[in-house]
C-alpha cells in the first residue's frame, strides 16, 4: 500500500512539473509574462484600439505607456540598462528614430511581410537598412486652410506661393527649433536650394507669419480656428479637423517631405517575442484598418486610405532627403535657427 502512495506521489509531481514546463513554455512564446509595454506619442484612443486589437487577436496583454517623443527617448535612454518598454510605437516620422540607432536604444527585427520592400520608394525611406525600425504608416507635410475663407483655387501649391504677399500675416507654421515636423521642413528645402538660399527662404516665410507656435499640431488648429489662414503641418492633422466638422483641407504640395512613421523594437527590451508578434501585427491588414480609420495613410496595398491621399499617388511628390545629412545637421539647424531667424 506504502508503495502504491509512493507511485501516485510521484505521478503527480511528475504533472505538477511537466504542467509548470509547459506554462513556461507559453509564458516564453508571449515573452516572459505575456505582457508587452508600448512606448508611444500617439494618441491614446488610437494606441488603445490597436492594443485592444492585439491583445484579442494574440491573446497578450498590452500595457501603453504615452509621453511626447523626446520624453520617451530620454527614458528609453536612462533605462538602457534595465529596458521596460518593448516596442517603440511612432514618433512624428524617421528622424527620430534615425537619431535614436546611435543612442543603442533600438533592436533589430524586420517582420516578414516587409522583408522584401526597397529601403528607399520613389524618394520615401520605408524601412531602415539594417532593420532598426519599419515604417508602418505614412505622413505627408503640407497646407492646411479654411474652407470658409480660403477656396481650393486660392491655396498655394507650392512652397514658394507662401511667400505671396497675400498670404502677409495669414500663416503659421512650427517652430523649428522645438519642433520636429518644422525641422524637416527647413532640411528638406535646404537640401534641394542650398543653405544660404534656405536661410533667406526662411526669414521671408518667418515674416508672412503672425505665429510660430512649438506645437506641430497649434498651426492646423489655428486655421479651424481661423486665426490663421493657412497652417503648416502633417496631412493627417487637417484631415482629423475636417472629421470633426472644422472647415479645413489639406494642399499636397508639388514636392514635399513624405516620411513614413516607424515602429520598432526597444533593445534587450523584456518581452522580445511579443514585441516581434506586435510587429508583425502592425503592417497586417486588422492594424492597417484602424490606421487607416484615424486618417492615416496606410501601408498595406489592399487597405483603402480614408483621405484622399494613398501611398501610390503621391509617392510623385516626395522630396528626395539625404538622412546622412539629415543626422549629421540635425542639431546644427535647429540651434542655428534660433539664432539666423529673427
Amino acid at each position: 500500500m506504502m508503495k502504491v502512495k509512493k507511485r501516485i506521489s510521484l505521478m503527480l509531481i511528475v504533472c505538477i512539473m511537466l504542467i509548470l514546463s509547459a506554462c513556461a513554455g507559453e509564458k516564453g512564446k508571449a515573452g516572459g509574462k505575456g505582457e508587452l509595454t508600448i512606448y508611444s506619442p500617439h494618441t491614446p484612443g488610437f494606441s488603445e484600439e490597436l492594443a485592444k486589437k492585439f491583445e484579442e487577436l494574440h491573446g497578450i496583454k498590452v500595457n501603453v505607456h504615452y509621453a511626447g517623443t523626446n520624453v520617451l527617448v530620454n527614458q528609453m535612454i536612462a533605462e538602457k540598462s534595465n529596458p521596460k518598454a518593448d516596442i517603440w510605437n511612432g514618433g512624428g516620422g524617421i528622424l527620430a528614430f534615425e537619431s535614436a540607432i546611435d543612442k543603442d536604444i533600438l533592436g533589430q527585427f524586420m517582420p516578414q511581410s516587409a522583408k522584401d520592400w526597397a529601403v528607399v520608394e520613389d524618394g520615401i525611406k520605408m524601412k531602415h537598412e539594417d532593420d532598426y525600425y519599419v515604417g508602418v504608416q505614412v505622413q505627408v507635410l503640407g497646407f492646411a486652410y479654411n474652407t470658409d475663407l480660403v477656396t481650393e483655387e486660392e491655396a498655394p501649391k507650392t512652397w514658394e506661393d507662401l511667400l505671396d504677399p497675400k498670404w502677409k500675416g495669414q500663416i503659421q507654421f512650427p517652430n523649428p527649433a522645438a519642433s520636429g515636423t518644422s525641422t524637416l521642413m527647413v532640411m528638406s528645402y535646404m537640401m534641394k536650394h542650398g543653405e544660404e538660399a534656405g536661410w533667406e527662404y526662411f526669414q521671408k516665410l518667418a515674416d508672412q507669419a503672425n505665429s510660430i507656435p512649438d506645437s506641430g499640431s497649434a498651426p492646423t488648429s489655428a486655421v479651424a480656428m481661423g486665426e490663421a489662414l493657412i497652417g503648416i503641418g502633417f496631412d493627417f492633422m487637417a484631415y482629423d479637423q475636417k472629421e470633426r466638422g472644422e472647415t479645413v483641407d489639406f494642399i499636397l504640395p508639388d514636392v514635399t517631405p513624405i516620411l513614413v512613421n516607424p515602429a520598432a523594437l526597444v533593445k534587450d527590451g523584456p518581452n522580445p517575442e511579443a514585441g516581434k508578434e506586435f510587429l508583425e501585427f502592425m503592417l497586417s491588414k486588422e492594424a492597417q484598418e484602424i490606421i487607416a480609420d484615424w486618417n492615416l495613410i496606410p501601408v498595406h496595398p489592399e487597405v483603402k486610405s480614408k483621405t484622399p491621399l494613398n501611398l501610390a499617388d503621391i509617392k510623385s511628390h516626395a522630396a528626395i532627403l539625404d538622412m546622412d545629412w539629415v543626422n549629421e545637421n540635425y542639431d546644427r539647424i535647429r540651434n542655428e535657427w534660433k539664432d539666423k531667424i529673427k
